[in-house]
Parts: structure tokens; C-alpha cells; sequence
């Protein structure tokens, strides 16, 4: 397949995506639902609705026009080694391996095994072409393959890191987001940032889980917009994990601020729990960006007026790659 007939099948899983998917999948959504308690009705739809906007045709070329693609490449093996916290979140990694005209040998994640199964079905209906071009794997002792792209925790990257250290890798590990506010945020940017916070219950990579404030920033700001995600608290793995890190927190004698749904604790880590955001009030702009310059490895995006904007930590573009790793470029040079 040359480079257009990639891109053209793309472009029709995107129109699919956006306009029939949910309406042919309804019943699907309660399989998804019960195989993983986090993958809501509601975070698939938004999951959905983030993909159906981004394979556009003219959204596929800004991206790729920059790296000069060949129409025919030289087919190698990527292995895929996919995470599951939010829905979805390897299908970025799979579409750009077969739009670079590679092979994508897949390893799902337990906790994301449906949805992309839906996905990659559907490519092949549109064009059977692509089953040359897809494997799914469960063993990757024995297969032999040209590059690995795997996503996990900091652990298993370390794994990934001495399993795979002879082969062209990207590996990705364990990464936050946070935001910083200068007290002039206007309330639609607060439920901006309050997207930021609760959509997909805080488990992505670009969810925000530490704020910065400038010292004597009231939080009753926060409280007052939050509330409208006062519902996160009905959701049963959600509220478990808020009674479990409360108990443990307080235990342990921290002092927190809770609301009922989500705790605030001013802390100078980055990873926060969930159910929980860590918050810092800072009186220099420079200690802030000191913060950021040191932690960079950590930090997947930063929310702000002069960044990434308000409620569009969940909404990256095809160019905004996961840990600032050129996933085309890596591919290209294959």
C-alpha cells in the first residue's frame, strides 16, 4: 500500500469513528464498562469524540507533511506494547506505525482489549489490505521484530528498558501534569482546568495531579468549580480509592482539604494519588519554571495561560507526542 491508500483508509476510520461508531456500539459500551469499571460509558464517548476529531484528512497532513514520507517504505516489524488507563491511549502508537507503512505487532493491555479490537476490525473492512500489516501478540519472548514502542509504569520501563536494549526502542514511563495559575483565570477557565483534573477520573498522563497557586490564592476558587464533578464520588472504584487515600493520609497525620469528592494536600511531589491533587503556592514565577526544568521527565504537559490552555489537557493533537518523543521520526528512521 503506498502512502495515500494509508491515508485515505485513516481518514475513513475517522469518519466511522466520528459518525457511526457509538450508534453501531451501544451494547458494546456495557461489555467495556464491565470488563473495566473505569472505562465509563462517558469516558468512552469522550475518547471517541477526541479520535473522530483528529483523523481528519487535512489534520492527518499538518502532521505528517513535515517528515516527507515516502509513498512505498520498506515494511518493518514494531512491536506495540500498549497501556490501558484511559480508553484508547495506544491507538495513537498503532496509527502511526501503519501510516509510516510499517507492521504493527500488537500487545494489548487487559485493561483496553475491546475497543481497539472494534478499531482495527473496521480498518480491515475498509481495507483488507491492512491484515499484512497487524499482528496481535501475547508472547513477545519468542517473536522477533525491528523496533519496540512499549508504555508502562516506571517499573515495568525498567524491564522494557533491559528486556528490549538491544533493539531501536521508545519506551515510556510514568508521567503527570500540572497547571499553573496567576489568580487572574476567568471561570471558564477553571472548569477548564477542572476537565483537566477529573476527566477520565484523573488516570491519564496529561490529567492534572499538582497545581501550582500564588501565595494566598483562596482554594474555596477551586471547591466552588469543582462541584460540578461532585458525581465522580458515585462511581464505586472512585470512591474506594477516595475512603482508602483519605484514611492513609490522615493516619498518617497530613493535613488535607477535602470536599467530599476529591482531597487538596500541599505537597512538593508531582504524583498524586487518586482522588487527590497535590497544590504548591509559589510567590516567584522562577521557582516554578525551576520545578518544571527539573522534573521535565515527569511532567507530560503544563497547563496555563501561556501554555497549554485551560481544559485542553485531554484534547493533545496528533503532533503532541506522548514524553516529547517523535513517534514518526523514531519510525521514519526505521
Amino acid at each position: 500500500m503506498n502512502l495515500k491508500d494509508r491515508i485515505d483508509a485513516i481518514v475513513k476510520l475517522g469518519l466511522y469513528i466520528e459518525k457511526s461508531f457509538i450508534n453501531e456500539n451501544l451494547e458494546l459500551l456495557n461489555k467495556v464498562e464491565s470488563t473495566n469499571a473505569w472505562f465509563t460509558k462517558e469516558n468512552v464517548k469522550k475518547a471517541i469524540a477526541i479520535w473522530g476529531n483528529q483523523l481528519k484528512l487535512d489534520t492527518i497532513n499538518s502532521w505528517l507533511n513535515p517528515y516527507s514520507l515516502a509513498s512505498e517504505t520498506p515494511k518493518k516489524e514494531v512491536l506495540i506494547i500498549m497501556a490501558g488507563n484511559i480508553p484508547l491511549v495506544g491507538l495513537h502508537d498503532f496509527i502511526s506505525v501503519i501510516i509510516c507503512g510499517h507492521k504493527a505487532a500488537i500487545k494489548k493491555s487487559s485493561a483496553d482489549c475491546i475497543l481497539i479490537d472494534v478499531l482495527i476490525d473496521k480498518l480491515f473492512k475498509i481495507d483488507k489490505r491492512f491484515k499484512s500489516y497487524v499482528e496481535f501478540v501475547e508472547n513477545v519472548k519468542d517473536m522477533s521484530f525491528d523496533a519496540v514502542i512499549a508504555t508502562g509504569s516506571n517499573n515495568s520501563a525498567r524491564h522494557f528498558d533491559y528486556y528490549f536494549k538491544d533493539s531501536k526502542r521508545i519506551i515510556r514511563r510514568n508521567r503527570r501534569s500540572i497547571a499553573v495559575l496567576d489568580g487572574n483565570e476567568s471561570q471558564d477557565d477553571l472548569k477548564g482546568l477542572s476537565e483537566d483534573i477529573f476527566s477520565y477520573f484523573g488516570l491519564g498522563c496529561r490529567n492534572v495531579s499538582k497545581l501550582f497557586l500564588p501565595k494566598g490564592y483562596d482554594l474555596d476558587k477551586l471547591f466552588n468549580v469543582f462541584f460540578d464533578f461532585s458525581d465522580i464520588i458515585n462511581h464505586r472504584k472512585y470512591a474506594n480509592n477516595y475512603e482508602y487515600n483519605k484514611a492513609v493520609f490522615l493516619l498518617g497525620g497530613n493535613k488535607i482539604v477535602e470536599n467530599g469528592f476529591v482531597m487538596l494536600k500541599e505537597e512538593k511531589s508531582l504524583f498524586s494519588p487518586v482522588a487527590m491533587i497535590y497544590y504548591e503556592y509559589y510567590s516567584s514565577i522562577d521557582k516554578v519554571n525551576s520545578f518544571i526544568d527539573k522534573n521535565n521527565d515527569h511532567i507530560q504537559c503544563v497547563v496555563s495561560s501561556e501554555k497549554t490552555p485551560f481544559g485542553e489537557a485531554q484534547n493533545p493533537n496528533l503532533w503532541d507526542y506522548a514524553d516529547g518523543v517523535d513517534t514518526v521520526r523514531f519510525l521514519k528512521s526505521l
